[in-house]
This record gives structure tokens, C-alpha cells and sequence, in this order.
């Protein structure tokens, strides 16, 4: 009976040892996402402040066009 304990115990501590090594690795992964993620959300905000502060075209647009002379 105190082998089969031993055995158990010795089970347990080896998935324990995996457990962790697990957990370890995916707060690494959640790290990395998280730094990609608030990298991306920057660039995203250059870009659309960039389009915000594009000239307006020269091409007027079909409604503020006034109708042809022949109207």
C-alpha cells in the first residue's frame, strides 16, 4: 500500500511539473498577443488619423455639381 501512495504521489508531481510548464507557456503567448494587439491598435489609430487628415479631393462630387445649362 505505501508504494501505490509513492506511485500516485510521484504521478501527481509529474503532471504537476507539466501543469506549470503549461501555464508558463500560454502567459507567455497571452504576453506576446497582448503586445501585438496594443501595436496594432497604434498603427490602426496612425492610419485612420492619417485619412482623417487627408485633403479633401478636387473632384466635386455629383450632388454639389450643378445641373447642365440645358435644364
Amino acid at each position: 500500500m505505501n508504494n501505490d501512495i509513492l506511485d500516485r504521489l510521484e504521478q501527481l508531481e509529474i503532471r504537476l511539473v507539466f501543469q506549470d510548464d503549461t501555464i508558463e507557456q500560454l502567459n507567455q503567448e497571452i504576453t506576446t498577443q497582448g503586445s501585438e494587439i496594443a501595436r496594432l491598435k497604434e498603427k490602426l489609430t496612425v492610419m485612420v488619423n492619417k485619412l482623417k487628415d487627408m485633403q479633401p479631393s478636387d473632384i466635386v462630387s455629383q450632388a454639389d455639381e450643378p445641373p447642365p445649362p440645358h435644364y
